[in-house]
């Protein structure tokens, strides 16, 4: 027999623990607190682990039966992987903003159509700076000069070569390029022998849209017209260029099938049967787009090798920054749409936050200002790394785009300005939040002697600390402004001024001054990019560092991909209908389970609750703790996680559940609204309350035999407190009793 099968065999009529991790997990030893565990289900990636056979099994003497499910292996991976996904980010983010728009169905489809237009930019930014960089830089600037060929063989091979010669061989790095972030994205998440249906819409107004319907087509077509896209602006680069010479019949045509071809991507993006599994007609037709677009660049590609009439010697790639401010512009006029969609569409009740619904835009803003300056850095950082050792007078040969300067010194403001209105905001705060964190301290501790005073003090600067999260949101909002401001700043690229000049004539401001800021934001974003490799690699093997920064990979990657298929893949496509199975499977063999899940855990056990059967939900039980459901998922993700959904989930449980939280806690919270300004929180009538806050730390006082007090625990699991054992068992009996109705 199968070591996999004997320890999964659920023991009948049994009840089970299924712990779900979140991001912070280190493996299923430490989850289960089990020195020796076994694998009963799944793979090296995501897996069911229990007690070794023989082995207390933490709780065996209670009839219940320990199991855990580890997925933070879906979203993680090598150090190969955390690069390819820091470089996916802004792919990431911008298929957020999709799944971050407000309840109600009224604008939807227009800002989906938005979201997946500025998806769609977001590829055409990503070949503009790669021809920025091979063809404008290197092929055009770098290669007509000898004073900036001179000592480097790898480009001088190259030198006083025909200009068509010199493109066509520099354009095979954009179209590398694409073929790159082709290849890392198509894969799949979901294993082929995993079930999946394609019954549920990915319109569907609530959290059963994750891992529910077979996403794969979607993503395909969506990959087919991105694909098609990228190499399309490969090609309007190329004939941009070569229309320098003059408009011939050729370069008419192309240039025809080239703009033909992308309006009719764009059209197919806007149509709302992009997102139904079963219209294969749409498979054939994304794909036919995607043939066109090969055929058109291998065209576009012998047009350029074989010109043989002389090209203009201009300082720039024709055409090249007038295409990137263009495209700049067009980005910013589909957010300022963007913007005007969810403000119409917005929650306009009384006791709505202002920026409840806005996160869309923001995290739209995010992206694009990120690939911006992303580009822009690319493109400046090549060219000031040829210009060095480069006379003054031979440094313009290689200069960045004007657009790309703009772009930068605009980041760099927004960056700062934010930066200041954090402390400003963390300031202005403070006393608000250190007076609600004193209430709090002497309600918990209220006969604390005198020599406890500093560990108070500490425990009231956790619990200030934990309350700035709900500030985030709304300065998150006026970052996304004041990029957005920084990007329409980039139209003065057209400007045949460079940003130091044309500032000091009209601000004042030295130009050397400006030059500073501008190789200041330079680096300041190079630091920004090599700080998200580290972080992504030191999250992946630093558990403590992975629970601040892993968090934003694991939420990015929690949602499918709907507007991006570059963004990297969607683990809830797996863990979500894994976790269902499994528990379908214990139910099914006479066990009632109570699932317990930590932060994301219990996002994802919330996704799966709501997919169970009627049969299987009646036999299980839920507990959350540090649960991010209310507190952070309603708030950017108003049209899947609301008050309504959670409710839901307690009705498909019968309110057999429990959310532990604590006030120290900057994630978690509680999960239902509170009835009262008493904080008692809602529940089914004659029901146990849902919420149960935990005193943290227990006490501010060493205990007997120990020289130090209680930890301030925060967003830590609560595996180890009283509170959740207490719970479990609370649960289990519970569930032990007959089903008694709605009205208990």
């Amino acid at each position: 027999m199968d070591q996999r099968e004997a320890g999964g065999r659920p023991r009948a009529g049994g009840l089970v623990e299924l712990r779900v991790h979140g991001v912070s997990a280190t493996g299923p030893a430490e989850l289960l607190d089990q020195p020796h565990v076994r694998q009963v289900a799944g793979d090296h990636q995501g897996g069911f682990y229990r007690p070794r056979p023989g082995i207390h099994e933490g709780g065996e003497a209670d009839g219940v039966t320990l199991e855990a499910y580890r997925w933070n292996n879906l979203p993680a991976g090598n150090a190969v992987r955390t690069l390819s996904m820091v470089i996916l980010l802004p792919f990431m983010l911008i298929n957020l903003a999709i799944w971050m728009r407000p309840a109600g169905p009224g604008g939807d489809s227009v800002i989906k159509a938005l979201c997946r237009l500025l998806a769609l930019t977001l590829t055409s930014m990503y070949v503009l700076s790669i021809v920025g960089v091979a063809l404008d830089v290197i092929a055009w600037k770098c290669m007509s000069s000898p004073e900036c060929l001179a000592g480097r063989n790898w480009l001088s091979w190259l030198g006083g070569r025909p200009a068509g010669l010199r493109l066509a061989a520099l354009a095979l790095v954009p179209m590398a390029a694409i073929g790159l972030v082709w290849a890392i994205t198509a894969r799949s998440a979901l294993p082929l022998h995993v079930p999946r249906s394609a019954d549920q819409p990915t319109a569907a107004p609530r959290l059963t849209a994750i891992g529910r319907w077979d996403n794969e087509p979607i993503v395909g077509r969506l990959r087919s017209i991105h694909v098609a896209v990228a190499f399309a602006t490969l090609d309007l680069s190329l004939l941009g260029a070569r229309a320098a010479q003059g408009s011939s019949t050729g370069t008419v045509a192309l240039t025809t099938g080239t703009v033909l071809l992308l309006v009719t991507c764009a059209a197919l993006l806007c149509t709302p049967p992009l997102s139904a599994a079963t219209e294969r007609r749409l498979d054939r037709l994304a794909s036919l787009l995607r043939a066109i677009a090969l055929g058109l660049t291998v065209l576009v590609w012998i047009h350029v090798l074989t010109s043989s009439a002389s090209w203009p010697e201009r300082n720039g790639l024709p055409g090249y920054n007038l295409t990137v401010v263009g495209f700049y512009i067009g980005q910013a006029v589909l957010l300022v749409a963007l913007g005007a969609a969810l403000f119409w569409h917005r929650n306009r009740r009384p006791d709505a936050a202002p920026s409840l619904g806005f996160g869309a835009l923001a995290a739209a803003v995010g992206s694009i200002s990120l690939a911006l300056t992303f580009s822009a850095e690319l493109v400046y950082r090549v060219s000031d790394i040829l210009n060095r050792g480069a006379p003054t007078a031979q440094a313009l040969i290689t200069s960045p785009p004007r657009a790309c300067m703009w772009a930068i010194l605009g980041f760099s403001l927004a960056v700062l300005v934010t930066l200041a209105a954090v402390g400003v905001t963390s300031l202005a705060s403070r006393p608000g939040r250190i007076r609600a964190a004193s209430a709090i301290v002497a309600r918990d501790f209220p006969n604390a002697p005198p020599d406890a005073a500093p560990r108070l003090r500490q425990v009231r600067r956790a619990i200030a600390h934990a309350r700035f999260t709900e500030r985030l949101v709304p300065l998150a909002v006026l970052y996304a402004v004041l990029a957005g401001i920084g990007m329409a700043a980039v139209a003065f690229g057209l400007v045949p001024t460079s940003p130091g000049e044309l500032i000091q004539r009209y601000v004042g401001l030295p130009v050397s001054f400006v030059d500073f800021a501008i190789g200041a934001g330079s680096y300041l974003i190079a630091a920004i990019f090599i700080g998200l490799v580290v972080g992504g690699i030191f999250a992946y093997r630093t558990p403590g560092f992975r629970r601040y920064v892993g968090v934003l990979w694991d939420l990015g990657t929690f949602w499918p991909r709907a507007a991006h298929p570059f963004a990297p893949p969607c683990y809830a496509e797996r863990a979500v209908p894994e976790l269902t199975y499994r528990i379908t499977y214990l139910v099914d063999s006479g066990n009632a389970v109570v699932l317990t899940g930590h932060s994301h855990g219990s996002v994802l056990l919330a996704a799966t609750v709501l997919q169970l059967p009627a049969r299987v939900t009646d036999r299980i039980a839920l507990l959350t703790h540090g649960s991010p459901l209310r507190r952070l998922y309603a708030r950017l993700f108003p049209a899947y996680v609301s008050d309504e959904v959670i409710r839901e989930i307690a009705e498909r449980v019968d309110w057999r559940w429990v959310n532990l939280w604590r006030d120290t806690d900057p994630i978690g919270g509680r999960v239902l609204p509170p009835q009262q300004a008493n904080e008692v929180p809602a529940a089914a009538p004659g029901r146990p309350p849902v919420d149960r806050r935990l005193r943290d730390p227990y006490g501010v006082t060493a205990a007997t035999g120990d020289i130090f007090p209680p930890p301030i625990r925060g967003h830590s699991p609560c595996e180890a407190d009283r509170t959740f054992d207490e719970a479990v068992r609370d649960l289990g009996t519970r569930l032990r009793r007959p089903h008694s109705g709605p009205d208990g």
